[in-house]
Parts: structure tokens; sequence; C-alpha cells
């Protein structure tokens, strides 16, 4: 049998070499920023569907958020499995028909496009477009978290490996844009839905004696719905309420909503939502290494690297343990890399597109310009990680969930009510969003960035709901008295 050392290597030559393939081929399809944003509308739903699930799981649903489920029990597992799941199926089958629609009369290429158009209004644009900056949170996790892997299959130290994902990801995005990012992840879905499997089924053992009774031997909070012991996952509304609502919202990162706008046309929808349904759901399955690692009686301090150590755990010691470790590792690290690309694919589009474009009037260096910003994006994101905080899933979350509280009004209400919206409303509602969650979260004791995010949505929503009737009413109050 090949030693585990030398199929560590190959097996890693032969995937940077397949990445790199793959993205000269979106290279050679990539002639303009459009086509670097959204690709030439021909790609097939179904690997949409497989690039959308790749993009949404990532590096905190396979390496960070597990760490969630080990420290806070089922209650946690409900918040990320079972209402996250929820909300991005209610988000996709509401939001999808009319964001293309819109996508497609205007040519949108991103969000603050797609608003742009929308509510016609620069200004408005441009500030949807700095706060997407957000996103770059959610690059630091990712950053950390694929850095965190490599030290555990790669005699490296974790700044080092960090300069190293940096590289090979900035680099292969760098050459195809949106084709580079759809195919690399077509390639990484499949390799994360094996390896989810494997790992799901090889921890079942732990479970025995039944699901709740194995948890309950840690403790009977950490098997309850609600854990009255966790500082984050401990009532109604910090599990399912929080759950749904900011996945919901999350649909609406750049990353992940646009690419409804790869579709050929409304006929594909069907067909992606039920790809990304269906492959997502299998994604979930991953969380359960939470459980397996608190039931292995594992000790393991940092939260952050449950899935590394519990893998190590498993599967050293043997030849065929360490080359099924090999090969769930270079997994793991795809699945990260799968949504860092997305990220800044819609990143460096949206700063060319919304903010050096209008405020500079030169469109003809789009795509040099999407290119650079990229380079600065990756220089932001590795300052950030270089020395990360201790808990780097509520650090992301933070900054993400801010750009979602901000996000949901205009693109809720742009989409589902047909006709003008007053500017004012959607504006108000968008900062609202932001600052309330902002004020909680940071000064107003909610420790879950989750809760604090779906509490300044619901207030915005809200606010803006009985500001639109009130507009509307006295709009219509005033027709009639000129009759």
């Amino acid at each position: 049998m090949m030693s585990a050392e030398i199929f560590k290597y190959l097996f890693t030559g032969a995937y940077v070499a397949l990445v790199y393939w793959l993205s000269w081929v979106g290279m050679r399809r990539t002639k303009d920023i459009g086509g670097f944003s959204i690709g030439n509308k021909d790609m097939s739903p179904y690997l949409i569907g497989i690039t959308l699930a790749a993009s949404i799981a990532s590096t905190a649903t396979f390496v960070i958020n597990p760490g969630f489920i080990y420290a806070h029990g089922f209650s946690a597992y409900l918040h990320y499995g079972l209402a996250g799941s929820l909300g991005i199926l209610t988000a996709f089958l509401v939001l999808s028909k009319g964001f293309l629609r819109l996508g497609e009369e205007k040519q949108a290429l991103t969000i603050p496009d797609w608003i742009y158009h929308r509510y016609q209004h620069r200004g408005f644009s441009l500030f949807f477009a700095f706060i997407n900056l957000l996103s770059v949170t959610f690059v630091v996790l990712i950053l950390v978290g694929c850095s965190m892997l490599m030290t555990g299959i790669f005699p490296i130290e974790q700044k080092t490996a960090l300069i190293v994902v940096l590289l090979f990801v900035f680099s292969y995005v760098l050459m195809g844009g949106t084709y580079a990012h759809a195919y690399t992840n077509t390639l990484q879905g499949i390799m994360m839905i094996f390896v989810t499997l494997l790992l799901f089924v090889e921890g079942l053992s732990y479970f025995d004696g039944g699901f709740f009774t194995a948890l309950k031997t840690v403790s009977e909070s950490y098997a309850a719905a609600y854990n009255t012991d966790s500082s984050l996952y401990y009532s109604f509304f910090s599990v399912f309420g929080s759950g749904f609502i900011i996945t919901f919202a999350l649909m609406l990162q750049p990353h992940i909503l646009t690419k409804v706008l790869y579709l050929r046309s409304e006929a594909d929808i069907g067909k992606f939502i039920g790809t990304t349904v269906i492959v997502g759901t299998l994604f979930t399955l991953i969380l359960m290494v939470g459980f397996y690692a608190r039931l292995a009686g594992l000790d393991i301090p940092a939260q952050d690297t449950v899935v590394r150590e519990y893998l190590l755990h498993e599967f050293s010691g043997s030849a065929m343990g360490e080359l099924t470790l090999t090969f769930i590792f270079i997994t793991l690290l795809a699945a990260g890399m799968s949504t860092l690309d997305g990220i800044l694919v819609s990143l460096s589009a949206m700063v060319v597109n919304d903010i050096v474009t209008p405020l500079s009037g030169d469109k003809h260096k789009g795509l040099a310009w999407s290119r650079w910003v990229l380079v600065l994006v990756g220089i932001i994101g590795l300052i950030l990680a270089w020395n990360p905080p201790a808990l780097i899933g509520l650090f992301a979350q933070k900054g993400v969930y801010g750009l979602a509280a901000a996000s949901l009004v205009p693109m809720l209400f742009g989409v589902l009510i047909r006709g003008h919206i007053p500017l004012w409303i959607v504006s108000s509602a968008a900062v609202m969003g932001l600052l309330i969650h902002f004020y909680l979260n940071l000064f107003g004791g909610v420790l879950n960035p989750a809760v604090s995010a779906s509490y300044a949505i619901v207030i915005s929503t809200v606010f803006a709901s009985a500001s639109l009737f009130a507009h509307r009413s006295m709009s219509t109050e005033k027709q009639l008295a000129t009759k």
C-alpha cells in the first residue's frame, strides 16, 4: 500500500492541478466584468445549485459550527441544522423569481447594482456596496479555519498556512472569476458530499444506546431543545426564531443570492432550488461531528479546533486511517475555498461595478480593476486573520449578520412589493437594522449575533411595513380628496 505521506502530497498535488486547470478553462470564457461577475448565462442549473450549496456550507458548516454543537449540544444543532435549513429554503422560494426577473430586465451584476435599478438612487446603492464589505469578516473565518486544517495535515505553522491558502485561492479566482468559482465549486461540492456521508456513518456508533440517551450522558441540558446552561441557545427565539430569520436574511449576501443571476431563465429556478436544497441538507449532517467529538470524551479547550482534533483522534494510528484522514482534510479545505472564492468574486465585482466605476466614471477597466480589488481584499483578510479572536465563528457572525440585518427590508420589499417604495422607508430600515444589531451585540448584552440581528430585522421590518402602510393610506386619501 502507498504510504500515507506519499499519498498526501500526490493527492494534494492532483487537487491543486485540477483546480488550476478548471480555472484556466474559466479564464478562457471570461472576457469582461459581466462574465467575471455572473458568467455568460450558459451554465446548467444543476451545476449552479451544487455551486450554491457548496458556497453556503463552507468552512462555517464544515469546520467552525460543529464546535458550537460540541459546546452547546442539541439546541445548537437545531439552530444551525433545522432552523437554518428552513430559512434557506424559504428565502429561495420567496425571492428567486422576483430577483431574477428584475436582474434580467436591468442586466444587474451585483446586489448593490440590483438595489440601484430597483430604487433608482446611486447614493443608496453606494451605501449597500460599502456595508457589503462586512463580508470580509467571513473571509477571515475561512482563512483561519483552513489554516487550522492545514496544520493538522502538513508540518507547517498556522501563519504559513494562512499565506498558502490565501495565495492558492486568490490565484485561481484571479484567473477565471465566476467560471473558476462555479467549476471548482462543483468539484469541491462532490468531494464534500462524499466526506459528509463518510463521517456521518463512521460516527453513528456513538449513538448505539439511542440518540437522546447518548446526549444525556453529557447532561440533561445538553440533550434539550433549549439548553438552559448555554449563553447562546437557551430559548425558542435563540434556537428557532433567530436561526430561521438570520439564515433567511443571510441568503441576501452577495456571494449567495447573485447565483440566481447565473441562471438562463425562470424555467431553471425549480431545478436550481431543488439541487441546492438536497445537497445543502446533506451537508448539515457534518454538524454531527460536534456530537461525536463530545461523546468520544475528547477534552478540546479551543472550540474552533473541534473538527481537527476529532479527525486526528478517529483516523490517526493506521495506514488506512492516515489515507482517509488526508482525503477528509483536503476536502474540508475545499469546503472553505468553495465559499471563499465566491465571496471574492462577488466582493471584487461589487467594488468595481458599484463603487469604483460610479465614482470614477470609467467603465472600460472593470475586469482589471476587479482583479486589483481581489488583491486588496486578500491583504486586508490576511491582516485580520493574523491574530484572530478566540471564537472566530462569533467574530464572523457579528459582521455578516449586520450586513444581513441591513439588507433584508430593501431586498424583501423590493422583490415582493410592486410599484414605488419611498426611498426614505427602505434606507431608514437598512440603517436601523445595522445599528440595532451592533448596539445589542456590542453594548446591549446580547451575546448571540443571530439573536441581536434577528431583533434588528424584526424591528426594522415592522417599522418599514407600518411606514409604507401609512404612506400609501395618506396617498389614497389625497387622491380621493382631489376628486
